[in-house]
């Protein structure tokens, strides 16, 4: 039995006060080829046993097969998650916890979030964290904006070693502003090219992706070198932030702002969802910061307390006074993120890290030797750049060994060169596999 919450009185009523004669009319400024005019195809309604027994059978059509082996990064990381994250992150007061707004009534919430911002400070070299995004491109499009508001500019510079989706989700965000975006080219070691900064004025910030998108190391000293001559803060995005188990982080390399994405702490990949946005800054620029923030403070009996210290968004505050219109931020991944770093812990970060390092050299060297090039001489952490001899990509394929992400996609100068990554979970056998297939 379908249920209506509207009678067609209510409908009536509703359409005549915005002025539309019919429901078409009230759709009719939506091209009719997106437009659906006949009913859904859906079977007949099912018990709950069948539901789920269907379910299973989609799922186990769309899944990966085992028997791939997977060489693929660029945003999206396969790593392993400590069991213990993924029993406390299903416990129902985490999964239903109570909204922060009223801290009376949350306070475990608030200290979980306090926590993450904490933990995401230390890994990040920050003096403040807030209580995440959505993910890794808001994060740089809110940073973005930030430091316009910060220093009053309209310019920022862009490496087009960011990810390129990234990119294009900061386009759109500047798409209705009058706000310039100047695309830095990158140089022949795989690393930015700042030359062209020299003559751009009133700048509010160059943004830049270490390890960028093919996998190579910045120079975050030389880069916010040129940035403080320029008057502009430097913006450091991430998409992988196990690599700050190994290498220095942002805020020790003189960021003024650091984003990225958090998914390889504790997410699965799931098919590319969902994401976590972290976002840290320079105290001095609190104020500025999206979203919202959790602070640490005592009542009135002297006991240790958590509250929601900064929100200004338009629901809390004079909208000229907003710096986003960020509502929420993404809680229970950010929960799943500070239990893997707690978990983990600094040895273990490191562990990580140098396993993802160690095993990223092993695979280069074994592509090498079997004749692929590296057109890049950068140092990198997990991923680089790989040009196959001919043809060997798709036979690759064939033999159910995705190796890497074309580039031509993102770069079209960049045909034949692709992306790999490895991680921790790569084993030598698959990674030997590859090698050998290479050169059959």
């Amino acid at each position: 039995m379908r249920y209506f919450p509207h009678t067609d009185v209510d409908i009536h009523q509703m359409l005549k006060a915005i002025g539309a004669d019919s429901l078409d009319a009230l759709f009719s400024h939506i091209p009719k080829e997106c437009r659906r005019f006949d009913p859904l195809d859906l079977p007949a309604p099912l018990t709950e046993w069948e539901l789920t027994e269907l379910l299973g059978r989609l799922s186990a059509e769309v899944a990966v097969s085992p028997e791939y082996r997977l060489f693929t990064g660029a945003g999206s990381y396969d790593h392993f998650i400590p069991s213990s994250v993924s029993y406390l992150i299903s416990r129902s007061e985490f999964v239903t916890s109570y909204t922060p707004y009223q801290p009376e009534m949350s306070q475990g919430t608030l200290q979980a979030i306090f926590e993450f911002q904490t933990l995401v400070s230390r890994l990040l070299g920050m003096e403040v964290a807030n209580a995440s995004l959505y993910d890794g491109a808001s994060s740089l499009a809110e940073a973005l904006l930030m430091s316009i508001r910060i220093t009053g500019n309209k310019k920022v510079a862009v490496s087009s070693l960011v990810h390129p989706l990234y990119r294009r989700v900061v386009n759109t965000y500047f798409s209705a502003t009058d706000y310039e975006i100047i695309e830095l080219p990158y140089l022949e070691d795989g690393t930015t090219d700042l030359t062209s900064l020299q003559k751009v004025q009133e700048l509010a910030a160059v943004a830049v992706q270490s390890p960028n998108f093919f996998g190579s190391i910045e120079d975050l000293p030389e880069i916010g070198k040129e940035a403080k001559e320029k008057n502009a803060l430097l913006v450091t995005c991430f998409t992988e932030p196990i690599a700050y188990g190994l290498l220095k982080s942002p805020g020790s390399q003189g960021a003024d702002i650091v984003c990225g994405e958090g998914q390889s702490l504790g997410i699965p990949r799931s098919f590319g969802g969902p994401g976590l946005g972290l976002f840290a800054s320079r105290l001095k620029y609190v104020r500025h910061m999206p979203g919202r923030l959790v602070g640490e403070t005592v009542d009135k009996d002297g006991r240790r307390a958590y509250v929601l210290t900064l929100a200004t968004r338009e629901q809390h505050i004079r909208r000229e006074k907003a710096t986003s219109n960020i509502c929420t931020n993404n809680s229970l991944c950010a929960l799943a993120a500070a239990m893997y770093m707690a978990s983990a812990g600094k040895s273990g970060m490191n562990t990580f890290a140098k396993l993802n390092f160690d095993k990223s050299e092993y695979l280069k060297n074994g592509l090498r030797k079997a004749g692929c090039k590296l057109p890049f001489k950068s140092r990198t952490f997990n991923e680089f750049v790989v040009i196959f001899p001919q043809g060997a990509y798709q036979r690759l394929l064939k033999k159910k060994i995705i190796a890497g992400i074309p580039l031509d996609r993102f770069y079209p100068d960049l045909s034949n060169h692709y992306v790999l990554c490895v991680t921790e979970t790569a084993t030598k056998e698959a990674m030997d596999i590859l090698i050998q297939e290479v050169t059959a």
